[in-house]
């Protein structure tokens, strides 16, 4: 191989650390011209750096090492900032502390005032402090779990910050016995969705995509017991890797189902009340939230929000059903697809939800998805416009910007494709 790939490579790792390094600075004002300017020029040098990746059979080793230390650096940096002051993982303290306390932050109402002398000065600023936990009691348990070595929002982002480098070195293990390019792991390592999702924000999503990416490494290595109960224990950190279930049809056991089933249970069982599974407020965020969902709102203008949530998990099942009768094999876009399929049709799309899709995303097919990862950057511009009071509501023309880009790229391929058969014809 020449220098001239691995040259490229780290000159666009370079601008996306002096990109990241501009955004990292300016985190506090979320969507303001600064933060917007450079993390979009980061996701532009990150398409760039795909374009590598594609074109370049391989790089050598300590130019891989060097590509995961700059990511280390900008990941620090964003670490070091403290997220927003109503960001989710304030509500992860909160959850994790009134466990410890003795409650159940399935029926607690932080707003409450008879639990106001629980509040500390992280969990007075909680967003949505009317409503009870949302989350499955997977991430429940993980918040109580790291609030009872230190109970702050930075031992929680370093706690996330720890599954996402975990994730590196369980990707690049499975590159190495799958024979595949390690330099594959960038297109993860690389995204800068993690660095203000993880490292800034800290949001929970990447605990569960490092459940799903140990779910599929060991369902390669054929450990069935082991991918059945870590599906589970994804799934019960948000219930989005639910529709993968059709991928494991005849590559688990029906004991390593069950296995897998009682174990989510299982889970449940410190929040039951008065004998019943309780769900928090996750009926409310079907039946009211809403965030850069235009095909949900297109479904849901004909019928009710409730069977509108019900057609996106059935998309999702569907195209995971269909791809398991295409393939034998476990290929990394099989898993990517009917996640992004059911997140294409769900009521709300934040960013941080494409964490799940960012380990599977190393093939031609799944391009589509990570175009997305890029043109989902305009919608942060909406946190710039709620602090200039208006209305949470993703602009018209941002809608159009996302997924159009996606559409575009998808007719390419397709373009593509059919050229190439007509000449291979």
């Amino acid at each position: 191989m020449t220098r001239g790939p691995a040259v490229r490579l780290l000159a666009l790792g370079g601008i996306l650390l002096l990109a990241l390094t501009i955004c990292s600075r300016n985190l506090g004002d979320r969507g303001g011209l600064a933060f917007m300017i450079s993390l979009i020029a980061a996701g532009f040098s990150y398409l760039f750096a795909i374009r590598e990746l594609f074109t370049t059979p391989s790089f050598p080793k300590h130019v891989l090492i060097f590509a995961l230390a700059l990511s280390a650096v900008w990941h620090v940096l964003f670490l070091l900032k403290p997220p927003g002051v109503d960001d989710d993982i304030h509500r992860y303290v909160w959850d994790g502390r009134v466990q410890r306390l003795g409650y159940n932050p399935y029926t607690l109402i932080p707003s409450d005032p008879k639990v106001a002398g629980l509040h500390t000065s992280e969990t007075r600023t909680l967003n949505h402090p009317d409503l009870p936990s949302p989350y499955p009691p997977g991430a429940l348990l993980f918040f109580r779990a790291v609030t009872a070595v230190h109970e702050s929002v930075f031992a929680l982002k370093v706690a996330f910050v720890f599954c996402e480098f975990a994730i590196v070195f369980v990707l690049l293990d499975f590159l190495r016995r799958t024979g595949k390019a390690e330099h594959w792991v960038l297109a993860f390592a690389w995204n800068p969705l993690l660095a203000i999702e993880v490292a800034g924000s800290g949001h929970v999503d990447i605990l569960g995509a490092l459940l799903l990416v140990i779910s599929v490494a060991a369902l390669s290595r054929n450990w069935r017991a082991v991918a059945a109960v870590s599906l589970a224990l994804a799934v019960a950190v948000k219930f989005l890797p639910l529709v993968l279930v059709p991928l494991y049809w005849r590559r688990v056991r029906v004991r390593d189902a069950a296995v897998a089933v009682f174990v989510f249970v299982l889970l449940y069982l410190p929040f039951l009340e008065r004998g019943r599974i309780p769900l928090g407020s996750l009926s409310t965020y079907v039946q009211s939230f809403r965030f850069n969902g235009p095909l949900f709102r297109m479904v849901e203008g004909v019928t009710s929000p409730q069977i509108a949530a019900g057609v996106a998990m059935l998309v999702g099942l569907l195209v995971a059903f269909l791809l398991r009768r295409k393939s034998t094999e476990s290929l990394p876009e099989t898993f990517a697809w009917p996640m992004a399929a059911s997140l294409f049709f769900a009521p709300v799309v934040y960013p941080w939800y494409l964490l799940w899709l960012l380990p599977f995303l190393r093939s031609a097919s799944t391009l589509p998805v990570i175009v997305w990862t890029v043109s989902i950057i305009p919608t942060y511009y909406v946190w710039h416009l709620r602090a200039l009071g208006r209305p949470w509501l993703v602009p018209a023309w941002i809608l159009l910007l996302e997924y159009g880009a996606i559409a575009i790229t998808v007719s390419v391929i397709a373009l593509r494709t059919r050229r190439l058969e007509r000449t291979a014809g």
